[in-house]
């Protein structure tokens, strides 16, 4: 709970209709399971203390008397629970009866939510026996207690006052505007919702859709426990369709027609982040609503949800495919539009047979598709120097030509001699200067060759490169479009295995197959035994971890000890604690102290929700101070 982890219940209990104590019993039974599993929160599906369909039973008083009974035996069941718990419920108010989930902690009833929007349609009759609640909440006495009775009840955690629960019931969600959204809009984080769905063809797709929906609206989490299994089935069957979800995502769902409990982990920090991110969420300056305070214990949270280790690359196949043709459009259509913009006669792309150059070549070629322009008007440039390999070189050679582009070959080992011996440089020195000298080069030919030709200039350079630094200044760093500016690297493989896919070209699938296969290296040392000597991932490390180090800092803000929990436990097995603390150490470091190089990047179209350009998405002092990053690692060593 420390990194904002809260630990949340959906809970389907076995019941039998108008056997309160029967049902007492479940709930009772499930709300110890709940406890067991560490969970803080469990809510329980609509009038489950009855059962929802009671129909005119409602209207018998020994009903409600029991009702009210069960109610005051499941508070007191909680009196030893660190957990927070709503309860469906009938309550009889000054001759009125509401549809209520009760807020159950340590002991006390804390407030009684009622249901605003009744169903008086289709199969739904709740009109017949219920009242729509208040339009405000109030207090009432509830057995010589003053309890909150209404909507938009807000429950405060005193050891964690972030974590705000609100209630609302079934069709509160289902109405144009939901109780829940005034809730959030003061501050609510986690909206339950105790409901009675039941099951038609199609219904559990709208439903999932619907709660995922809200979530994201409101920028919460959002706990939907359903009924099931034990409701009378004269008209109606119900599934137990529960969910659990935040900002979007579904976290948990339940298998229907099997009453059970769902757990997930809800990221209270990571909701707070988005909404100061997001303008457009705008919390309430006139607070209306009651806020009741109650207490669970701050503890570590034992995670169960899954966190992908390429959080940028969808893991289903078909998803990913459609992913990878989205970006791969979105990239050319960024491409024809400067190109068509600046009357470019030419595009000109630095190919090395690695994967950046490679997706830059392929996107470049779309554009020229979508331009209806010959692709022979782009000139794919290889420049062999001292650590060019003969696999990069014939690739890149062979890549450009079954594209379409032109092939041009500018061998530039002369002329970075020549420049070693201008400015005093040891050829034998293979320092960084050995290095960045051949990048520049690089670089300064196809400037020149873009001004002969009347074209421009293609960056190659992945977002993943430029988090890092990992750009030679003015040298790789620098072009007239960056069409690779916002893909990570994880993803750009992904891209050109896609490309290979679906080309008809077998020669084309053969190169491209090849350059996956290829280790990732700038080749500006020379090669040993005519092998790649210099591998990337071997001195700035893997880049499967430092993209997850990435989209977890900069998409959700998160801390690098937080950071570093999630990629021990995604990771286990593949890095151990000392490696993922060195390379997000590494990580922390590079991206402060690189962050000039990204504050005059070149023009480049954005695809995901994570991107570095200074213009948008992330504009960052070229000077900041790392220190309060560090420190916060440093922690971790501490600790051991």
């Amino acid at each position: 709970m420390n990194q904002g982890f809260v630990k949340a219940a959906a809970a389907t209990p076995d019941i039998r209709v108008a056997d309160v104590k029967y049902n007492t019993e479940k709930i009772c039974e499930a709300i110890e399971a709940a406890a067991g599993e560490k969970a803080k929160i469990v809510v329980f599906p609509e009038l489950c203390v009855t059962g929802y369909t009671c129909g005119d039973l409602f209207t018998q008083d020994v009903l409600l008397r029991d009702a009210r009974a069960a109610l005051l035996k499941i508070a007191d069941f909680t009196a030893d629970k660190d957990i927070l718990a709503f309860v469906g419920v009938p309550l009889s108010v000054d001759g009125e009866l509401y549809n209520v989930a009760a807020a159950l902690n340590r002991g006390e009833i804390l407030g009684l939510t009622t249901k605003t929007f009744l169903p008086n349609y289709a199969e739904f009759y709740e009109m017949r026996q219920f009242t729509p609640g208040p339009e405000k909440a109030r207090e009432i006495l509830f057995e010589g207690k003053r309890v909150p009775f209404g909507p938009q009840i807000l429950f405060q955690a005193s050891s964690m006052e972030e974590l705000i629960v609100s209630a609302e019931i079934c069709e509160d969600v289902w109405s144009p505007i939901p109780p829940s959204i005034q809730a959030a809009m003061e501050g609510a984080t986690v909206i339950v919702n105790c409901s009675a769905s039941d099951e038609t063809i199609g219904k559990d797709r709208y439903r999932r859709e619907l709660i995922a929906g809200q979530s994201a609206r409101l920028i919460a989490g959002y706990v939907y426990a359903n009924a099931g299994e034990g409701e009378s089935t004269t008209d109606l069957v119900f599934g137990g369709h529960n969910l659990i979800t935040e900002n979007g995502a579904v976290l948990s769902e339940a298998k229907r027609f099997r009453n059970d409990i769902i757990y997930s982990e809800i990221d209270i920090y990571r909701l707070l982040g988005e909404r100061r991110k997001n303008t457009t969420f705008k919390t309430s300056e006139d607070r209306k609503l009651i806020r009741v305070p109650f207490y669970i214990e701050r503890e570590k949270t034992v995670l169960t949800r899954h966190f992908p280790k390429q959080p940028f690359v969808p893991a289903n196949e078909e998803e990913r495919a459609r992913r990878c043709e989205e970006i791969l459009t979105i990239q050319a259509m960024g491409l024809k539009k400067r190109i068509a913009h600046t009357h470019a006669k030419s595009a000109v792309v630095g190919i090395s047979g690695g994967l950046d150059s490679t997706l830059a070549l392929i996107v470049t070629a779309r554009a020229f598709e979508m331009l209806g322009r010959d692709k022979k008007d782009i000139t794919a440039v290889t420049m062999p120097c001292f650590g060019t390999t003969d696999r990069t070189y014939q690739n890149a050679c062979k890549m450009a030509v079954q594209l379409g582009a032109e092939l041009m070959e500018v061998r530039i080992a002369d002329a970075v001699s020549v420049h070693f011996r201008d400015i005093g440089h040891d050829p034998g020195d293979h320092s960084v200067t050995y290095e960045n000298s051949q990048a520049r080069e690089r670089t300064q030919v196809l400037m020149d060759i873009a001004n002969e030709r009347g074209g421009m200039v293609i960056g190659t350079g992945d977002m993943s490169e430029l988090a890092l630094g990992w750009a030679t200044y003015n040298g790789d760093h620098m072009s007239m479009y960056g069409v690779n500016a916002s893909v990570p690297k994880t993803l750009v493989r992904h891209l050109v295995k896609y490309a290979a896919d679906v080309t008809p070209d077998e020669q084309l699938k053969a190169v491209l197959y090849d350059v996956l296969d290829t280790p990732v290296s700038p080749e500006l040392l020379p090669p040993k035994d005519g092998n790649i000597a210099q591998k990337t991932e071997d001195l700035v490390g893997p880049y499967e971890l430092h993209d997850f180090f990435l989209y977890y800092m900069v998409r959700f803000g998160y801390e690098p000890s937080k950071i570093f929990r999630l990629a021990e436990e995604t990771f286990e097995g593949s890095y151990d604690k000392a490696a993922i603390l060195k390379w997000l150490e590494i990580f922390c470091r590079r991206f402060f102290s690189q962050q000039f190089k990204r504050s005059c990047l070149p023009d480049g179209p954005k695809v995901g929700t994570v991107a570095l350009s200074p213009r948008g998405d992330w504009r960052m002092p070229s000077d900041a101070c790392a220190a309060v990053w560090l420190n916060d690692l440093e922690q971790i060593a501490l600790a051991d």
